[in-house]
Formats: C-alpha cells, structure tokens, sequence
C-alpha cells in the first residue's frame, strides 16, 4: 500500500487522466468528501476503498497502490538525463514526482525545474506555475541561496507571462535581493535584474526601470557573457523605446546583434535575438519595418526552430502583426483570426491582448466599427483593472488612432503605436518573409 500523500497523487492522476469529476468516481458507494480528503493525503485508503476505486477507474488495484516502476526518483532523473534527443519524457518524470515520498529535496527540485521548462516550452504557464511553487516551497529543505534565486527568476517570469504583474515584480525583486546578500554570481544578479526591468517597464514604472538600466551598464553589463550582454541591451532598448527615446533603442538592438553575429555560440539564441529585436522594432513610433523584416529574415535561416504549438502561434501572432504594419490587411486579419481562434490558445497574456487589439483594429478597417470599437474598449478595462499601464494605454491608442484614420483616411499603411510591451527574447517557429507569407510582431519572452 503507497502511503500518503502519494496515494492521493495517484489516485487523482489517474481520475484526471480519464477526464473524471470527483462525482463520476465515487457513485453510491462513497462520498465526494471522502474521495477529496483521499485525493489531499488528509485519509488513509483502506483495502476495502482501494478495491472500490480501482473497479469505478477500470484499473488493477495495483494501479493505485503498486510501484510506478520500480525505480526512485533519482534512477528516473538518471534515465532522463541519459536519454537519446528528442525523448519526451515528461510523462514518466511527471508519475515519479508525483510517487516520490520527498526523501531527496535534491532530486525533486530538479524534477519539478525540469517539468517547469517543460511547460514552459508548451506554452502552459498556469502549469509551470504549479511546479515552481512546488520547487520554491523545498527551500527550507535546501539551503541553497542560487537555486532559489534562480527559481524565484522562474517564477517571476512565467507569472509576467500570465499577466500577473505585481507577483511577477515581487518575485524578481526577491530574487535580486537574495543574490546580492549571498553574493552570487554576474550571471545570477544579471538575471534577477532583467526580471525586474521588465515587470517595471510593463506595469509603467519607466523611471524605475531606467535606473535599474544605470545599475545594469554600470555594474553587470562589463561581466557579462556576450549571450547576457545581448539580452540585457535587448531589454535596456525596449525601455528607451517606451521613453521614446528610438535613437537609442536602435544602438542598442544593432549592439545586442553585433555580440551574436554569426551564432556560432548559440544559433538559437541568435536566432531568437533576430526575432525579438523585430517585435522591438515594430514597436517603435513609426515602426522600423525594413530592419524588422531584414532581422525576421535572418532569424528564418534556422529550420530547427519549428517546433511547439505555442512558438507556432507565435510565430502567426509575429507575421499578423508585421502584416498589418506593412498595410497587408487582408493576411493580417487572416492570420490574427486563425491565432485567436485555437481551441488551445497559449499565446502570453500580453501577447493575447495585443493580438485581440489588432483583431479589433482590423474590424473597424473594414468597416465593422461597433464590433472593433466594443472590443477595443473591453480589452482598455480589462488592462486599466488588472493595473497594465502600458498595455492599457497602449489599447485605448491603437483604438483612437483607428477611428482617426476611418475619419480621414489617408491611404497610408497603417502602423503601430508607441505603448508597448517588455519581455525577454523568445523563440518562435521558422519565420516567413514578405514574399513567403505575412509576418508581424508577437510577444517575446523567456530569455534569448
């Protein structure tokens, strides 16, 4: 008999995994609180209610109670780390987690960091989040000021992800406290500091976030590995962009790319240092297309980028964007309607609002004001009332500049406003150029 809390994992693995409420399972013959205080590790399983549970699943008995198989949590990270590219075994490491009576804080606190990339990769925050939770509260079982600060990077950017700001900023602010008491190293500080940068340039603290762009030149920025470097000028530049200060946004874009120039150190970081430094152009006032369009080009030079359904919408919400901007307005409302659309939508939160801001936009260009301007003015309270000062105001812009023009067209391509976003550099699929398809701006985050 697995004792608890495993039992309880495994039990409401297996109910979830066949698409089960608590009411499915328990029938006449027990109750939804037994089965909730089971499935919690809070009641024992006795061999009568294992017998029970096994029949109303359609499983053995053995399902419930037996070894997953018959290897730790260590053998299975073992397995993990030895296994051929390309092997997904996020399944397997997910039921040993799930198994593991938490002997080795060690060992869990690498699975859980290994299940949260992985959800990170799909795209699936809310999940990522549960696992960094789980690997943040092993701290007082791990004294370990690195791994922590790292978790807490984590978490602060996935919930920047998931549009919760304010935990995002004080995750990172945690972060960047804990490794200057424990003196960590640059690359440590270095990280905690972008996350910070960024949660302050979106919640619209740009003066905050222009002294921490001091703090970052003058201290970090000369120890930095050039793959560091370039991702902390990718984020100084988006807070000169949202000052308004372009001129230096672009120094420091063609400085950040000059440090990755051929990509022999990190092709994908080169890559996906091309993409994000394209979002950041076309979020200038007026946009940088032709360099956006150049740099999106470059970043298409590396196949192997195809890959999650996450970066493919990405890479749809990117080529809408730069559609629109380029006045192609059929492909852009072609492609932000094909995004929007998806059942699994896994596009981040800011991602999301802007993409359905474009969709609103677009109706109003075609005539349907009442529906893009409804829109338009849903998506401004949502952002006002979640405290997106940026986000906000960048909707009520784009909403005002798209009536402007449906009063007095001018027959200009229409371009994107100032307000923004902030984030790391992220990848996306293979990219296409103007003569392959449409392209535009998507959300970038994560690092490069």
């Amino acid at each position: 008999m697995l004792d608890q809390p495993q039992f309880g994992r495994r039990l409401k693995r297996l109910r979830t995994a066949r698409g089960l409420s608590q009411a499915d399972v328990v029938g006449d013959g027990m109750s939804t609180g037994h089965l909730s205080r089971l499935e919690s590790g809070d009641r024992r399983p006795t061999e009568r209610t294992v017998a029970y549970l096994a029949q109303r699943l359609g499983v053995d008995a053995s399902a419930l109670t037996g070894p997953q198989d018959g290897r730790s949590l260590s053998g299975v990270l073992a397995a993990v780390a030895s296994a051929p590219p390309g092997t997904d075994s996020t399944a397997a490491l997910s039921r040993a987690v799930e198994d593991d009576p938490g002997e080795d804080p060690a060992a869990r606190r690498q699975a859980l960091w290994l299940l949260s990339q992985a959800a990170d990769r799909d795209g699936d925050h809310q999940s990522e989040r549960t696992r960094l939770l789980e690997l943040l509260a092993l701290r007082r079982s791990l004294d370990a000021p690195d791994l922590h600060t790292r978790s807490l990077v984590r978490y602060a950017r996935c919930t920047r992800a998931i549009g919760d700001l304010h935990t995002a900023e004080s995750a990172a602010t945690e972060a960047l406290s804990l490794a200057r008491t424990a003196h960590l190293c640059v690359p440590d500080t270095l990280a905690a500091l972008l996350e910070l940068i960024n949660s302050e340039t979106e919640l619209g603290r740009w003066e905050a976030a222009s002294q921490h762009v001091d703090e970052l030149d003058r201290d970090l920025l000369p120890r930095a590995s050039a793959l560091q470097a370039a991702e902390a000028l990718w984020t100084a530049a988006v807070v000169s962009s949202r000052k308004g200060d372009d001129a230096a946004a672009m120094a420091r874009l063609n400085k950040a790319l000059g440090l990755l120039e051929d990509g022999r150190e990190d092709l994908t970081a080169w890559a996906r240092l091309r993409t994000a430094a394209a979002a950041a152009a076309l979020q200038m006032s007026p946009p940088r297309v032709a360099a956006a369009e150049e740099w999106l080009t470059e970043a298409a030079s590396v196949p192997d980028l195809t890959g999650t359904p996450a970066q493919l919408q990405e890479l749809h919400a990117l080529q809408a964007h730069l559609a629109f901007a380029q006045g192609r307005l059929e492909d852009a409302a072609l492609l932000s309607r094909t995004v929007l659309s998806e059942e699994d939508l896994r596009l981040p939160y800011r991602d999301r609002v802007r993409l359905s801001v474009l969709d609103g936009r677009l109706a109003i260009h075609a005539g349907r004001v009442e529906e893009g301007v409804a829109a338009l003015q849903q998506l401004a309270r949502q952002a006002t009332q979640s405290r997106h000062v940026g986000l906000a105001a960048h909707v009520w812009q784009a909403l005002a500049t798209a009536l402007a023009a449906r009063i007095h067209p001018s027959g200009a391509a229409p371009c994107q406003t100032r307000p923004g976003r902030s984030g790391g550099p992220r990848s996306v699929s293979r990219l296409g150029t103007r003569t392959g398809g449409a392209d535009g701006i998507a959300e970038s985050r994560g690092k490069p």
